[in-house]
């Protein structure tokens, strides 16, 4: 003869399942507000740096060596989820790279992290340097 499995089995299997799709449908991520275009021009990036904006060269050091913007930081895209704490969260972070591909992830990281004054320079250092804008060598 066969057992049943009891009624209340069923009841707190139910509960169980219930609450655990109530939590996924609760803590689904939300969208990351941002107050910045996603990527903005080497133009508008020379604009704000001059107001004050934060610059953050997400390229390796042998690249940065070679050229960066005066008053950059240096954070190396690899390194930037454990560096976080280093990036200032009052300041609006134009986040750039050698052509802009991994400005892009680092501005995610940053936003996903929360912040939300952050945007992407379009066309990177390579662009930066085409339009004769200023840079500095060596560490």
């Amino acid at each position: 003869m066969k057992k049943k499995f009891p009624i209340w089995g069923w009841v707190i299997l139910s509960v169980v399942l219930l609450t655990v799709a109530g939590f996924f449908i609760l803590h689904k991520p939300q969208p990351v507000a941002t107050s910045l275009p996603a990527e903005i021009t080497v133009d508008q990036a020379e604009t704000m740096r001059n107001q004050g904006a934060y610059i953050l060269d997400v390229r390796e050091l042998s690249e940065w060596v070679q050229f960066h913007i005066p008053g950059a930081t240096l954070i190396p895209l690899g390194e930037l989820p454990n560096r976080l704490s280093e990036v200032p969260e009052d300041r609006t972070v134009i986040v750039v790279c050698r052509t802009g591909y991994r400005s892009a992830q680092g501005r995610d990281i940053l936003l996903h992290a929360g912040f939300t004054k952050v945007t992407s320079m379009a066309g990177g250092m390579t662009q930066w340097q085409a339009n004769g804008l200023p840079t500095v060598t060596g560490q």
